[in-house]
This record gives structure tokens, C-alpha cells and sequence, in this order.
């Protein structure tokens, strides 16, 4: 199994660099990591080379111009350049636990997605995490969460559940397993299937109507947010609108309506 980290950014290089120290840190090496760059200025071409040298992480930028919201455009031209046959895919926000791309390629079979979770921190702790922090895997630490005030909450079980345990929490989760920007993977030959995700959609759902798409044409989603969990660094979300939420809503509802596989405004258009 060959396998490609897509990672998904917009002129936020500083949440990406923590990101990129959580890859840099995964217990399962030899991969490729695709930043999937939705038009950000010089400054994080910048920082993705300085990031490549001082990790040695191979790191391709695949970037396309600033022309409003098309985070769907730029996933799909990344899994167009992606050379593994299996992809892993999370945000620029977020920082990957030391097991998880482990987890995912362990946990991989023919025929399914897998759908993880994540952990939300606070705006200032997000923006106080070091490098070091990431190395010694802190974020993940409930004693650590504790000590910098944040609240515990049945979340946390994210944290603490053992892997047999998390097998367990998995089984009997209410949470329907979807396709997660920040948490999800599978064959790359089953996304270009279905076309990719859908160019046709602004903020909000892209993800998850992906998801169903796989899901009608019989790749099924596997619940694994207990058994691999990153943790989202909290940020101003400037492309949210009422509006945008409502088109992608009723898209969504498309799918799953009508169940579909294949959008035309995908990977290959038509």
C-alpha cells in the first residue's frame, strides 16, 4: 500500500506548521504529504518549503489561485497528483495524533471508508502549542488538557479510550460514520469513481456529501472516531454564510434523495 496525506489550507500558515509538526511526528513514516493549497499568499509557500527542510517530510504544494471558496477544486486537483493508491485526508488545522495515519493504514480494506474524530482545543491554547508540545504528543494528554483549564466533557473520551475500548465505543456510537474533512480515508480508486468531491458546492458539506456518494455506490463508511483522533485548532471561520450552509444543504439532500454516485462538477467534468 502505497499512501498520500491530503491536506487542505488557506492562508493560515501557522496553524499548517503545527499540523505539519503532527505529521512530522506519525510512528508510520515513508508517505507523501499533499498540502491542498486553496489560493494562500507567498507567506505559506514559504513556510511549506521551510517545513519540508527542517522535517524532511516529502511535501508537495498543490495550489491553485485565490478566486473565492473552492476548497472542493483544489482536494480534487490533489487527489488528481497523489501517487498513492490510498489517501489519507485531514485540514490544515489540525494536529494528528502520533498513531494516527498507523491506525488508518491498519485498519484499511477494500470496499469501505473510515470515518475519525477530533478534539476541539480553545483559540489560546491552540495558539500557544510548541513543537515540542506536538513531539511529546501534550495535546492528547488529559492531564495537560486539565492543567490548561480546558473543561472535561464526554469528548475526552476521544483521548483516554484504549484501543480495545475504542473498538468498543466504536460499535456502539450513535454518531453515523460520514466522510471528515479532518479525519477520513480511502481508496483513491473508489474517489475517482464517484468524480471527486463536488466543485458545485460552497462552505459547508462537501465532505459529507462525498461521503454519501461513496456510500451509494457501495464503498461503506466504517466508524473508527475512537481509534484515531486529531485535535482542531480553533479559528474565525470567514466563508461561513447562511446562504452558502442552505445550497449545500439541499445538495446534500440531492444525493442522498436520489442516490446518486457521479456529480458532473467533480474531477472530470461531464
Amino acid at each position: 500500500m502505497h499512501v498520500s496525506v491530503i491536506v487542505s489550507t488557506y492562508n493560515q500558515p501557522d496553524w499548517l506548521e503545527k499540523a505539519v509538526w503532527g505529521w512530522d511526528a506519525q510512528s508510520e513514516r515513508g508517505f507523501e504529504l499533499l498540502v491542498a493549497d486553496d489560493g494562500s499568499g507567498p507567506e505559506t509557500a514559504e513556510r511549506i518549503e521551510r517545513l519540508s527542510a527542517e522535517t524532511g517530510l516529502t511535501i508537495r504544494h498543490v495550489w491553485q489561485e485565490d478566486q473565492g471558496f473552492r476548497k472542493s477544486a483544489i482536494l480534487n486537483r490533489a487527489i488528481g497528483a497523489a501517487e498513492g493508491d490510498y489517501l489519507v485526508f485531514s485540514d490544515g488545522d489540525c494536529i494528528p495524533r502520533v498513531d494516527f495515519l498507523a491506525t488508518h493504514i491498519r485498519l484499511a480494506r477494500a470496499g469501505r471508508y473510515l470515518s475519525g474524530g477530533y478534539f476541539k482545543l480553545p483559540r489560546a491554547l491552540s495558539e500557544a502549542i510548541t513543537r515540542d508540545d506536538v513531539r511529546a504528543g501534550r495535546p492528547f494528554d488529559v492531564a495537560w488538557l486539565d492543567a490548561h483549564g480546558v473543561e472535561r466533557t464526554k469528548a475526552h473520551l476521544l483521548l483516554t479510550a484504549s484501543p480495545l475500548w475504542a473498538t468498543l465505543l466504536n460499535r456502539v456510537s450513535t454518531t453515523r460514520p460520514t466522510w471528515n474533512g479532518h479525519n477520513s480515508s480511502g481508496w483513491k480508486a473508489d474517489l475517482v469513481a464517484v468524480n471527486g468531491f463536488n466543485e458545485a458546492m460552497g462552505y459547508g458539506g462537501q465532505d459529507r456529501e462525498l461521503g454519501y456518494r461513496l456510500a451509494n455506490s457501495g464503498v461503506r463508511p466504517v466508524q473508527i472516531r475512537f481509534s484515531t483522533v486529531c485535535v482542531h485548532l480553533e479559528h474565525p471561520q470567514g466563508w461561513r454564510t447562511e446562504e452558502a450552509v442552505a445550497a449545500s444543504r439541499a445538495i446534500i439532500d440531492e444525493t442522498r434523495r436520489t442516490g446518486r454516485t457521479w456529480i458532473a462538477e467533480g474531477m472530470r467534468r461531464g
